[in-house]
């Protein structure tokens, strides 16, 4: 064979397994090495090769959507620190209780367990006085446009809505601004490179009919113990509920054990499902210094999702790790 078409072939065979294997979703940025959800871990997950950066939003006071994964601040900001009277009476610390310049002030430090201060990861990055700083979602689109202009990638991005009943309670609408941020940086077809995600359907269920976006939209199935929402998940993974996701949805985001149990054990009909319907799968979160118990090593766990389950795509805090599989 002429090595012309050697070279051609391995060209096309190279192509079509960019295009066939599972997107990688870089989980808060590449928060297995930075602190989750700064500027820094974004931009690091787009140099590890992620397809799609995500981003977890609140609100803050005066209606800035801020990336940051709870309602709550102490556990990832040095917030009780800087403003020790703005506690609740619950004792912890709200995003929206501040405006953004008074956001803008905390230090972004790991993640501390609420209740022990412990570090939840003690071996990723140091806890110390740093350069981390809490960021906007348009600072997110703003760095991720311009690295992609930068390096030639088109990395996209994946925000996802924090308790909107939570937010609309107190006054707060995070689904419609994110909606118009994103219209205005040119995100408005299904065709383009992002995911909004939530686990409240209702959330969902009004970006998609009442607020018409043309965007792809993902239902997040946690488990009810959560209390994400007053969503019956139990009931979303079967068939029937399924077909109710299908109708607003064009994905669902399982947690890890909803898909898949132990290595050569056959995993949970969920991904079979909801390809019958026309439904992406993208489960969370794949972290190689917190695998599921049955799983000893992070290949066993990334070929039971993909070799196995045959999913679409995976949340990792490890890019780099995931997107050479």
């Amino acid at each position: 064979m002429p090595r012309v078409s050697i070279f051609l072939m391995i060209l096309l065979c190279v192509s079509a397994m960019a295009e066939t294997r599972p997107i990688v979703i870089a989980h808060r940025g590449a928060s297995g090495y930075l602190p989750e959800h700064t500027l820094e871990s974004a931009a690091y997950a787009h140099a590890l090769g992620a397809d799609y950066i995500e981003q977890d939003l609140v609100m803050s006071r005066d209606g800035v959507l801020v990336v940051l994964h709870d309602i709550h601040l102490e556990t990832t900001t040095d917030v009780a620190t800087k403003f020790p009277n703005r506690a609740r009476d619950d004792g912890r610390f709200y995003a929206i209780d501040f405006d953004w310049a008074e956001l803008q002030q905390l230090e972004v430090n790991e993640r501390i367990n609420a209740t022990t201060g412990q570090r939840v990861y003690p071996d990723r990055f140091p806890i110390q006085p740093g350069p981390f700083r809490l960021c906007r979602m348009e600072d997110q689109i703003q760095l991720i446009h311009g690295l992609n202009q930068s390096t030639g990638r088109n990395a996209g991005i994946y925000p996802e809505i924090k308790k909107p009943a939570w937010h609309a309670a107190a006054g707060k609408d995070p689904g419609a601004a994110l909606l118009a941020l994103l219209d205005r940086y040119g995100y408005r077809e299904a065709t383009d490179p992002v995911f909004v995600q939530c686990f409240d359907p209702a959330e969902l269920k009004r970006l998609r009919f009442e607020l018409k976006t043309k965007l792809r939209l993902v239902q997040l199935i946690g488990k009810n113990v959560w209390r994400e929402s007053t969503a019956n998940y139990s009931a979303m993974r079967t068939p029937e509920g399924l077909a109710d996701v299908a109708t607003y949805a064009q994905g669902i985001g399982p947690h890890l054990s909803q898909v898949v149990k132990a290595p050569n054990k056959p995993p949970t009909s969920l991904v079979a499902d909801a390809h019958a319907l026309g439904l992406q799968v993208h489960p969370f979160t794949v972290r190689n210094d917190a695998l599921p118990a049955a799983f000893s090593d992070l290949p066993l766990l990334i070929q039971a999702l993909v070799d196995e389950a045959g999913v679409d795509g995976m949340f990792t805090d490890h890019p780099d790790l995931v997107a050479v599989w």
